[in-house]
């Protein structure tokens, strides 16, 4: 199976709901990073992480599929 095909397959139901999180999780960091006042920096450095942390996840979740049944030959 190739990278398109498993990016356009089913993805199991966990696993949408860990990309959605991931998501929201990435605009919150992204939120915090633009945000037009000064934060401390510790709040800027978790931002920044959870924005890599939340990102990957997502990409990861997206690429797993739903098994499919082996066709014989």
């Amino acid at each position: 199976m190739t990278i398109k095909q498993r990016m356009q397959a089913p993805t199991p139901s966990f696993f949408r709901k860990v990309r959605n999180i991931g998501l929201v999780l990435a605009a919150i960091s992204a939120t915090v990073l633009a945000a037009p006042i000064a934060l401390p920096v510790v709040v800027t450095q978790v931002a920044g992480y959870l924005a890599v942390a939340a990102s990957v996840a997502s990409a990861v979740s997206q690429t797993a599929t739903v098994p499919q049944e082996p066709v014989e030959q």
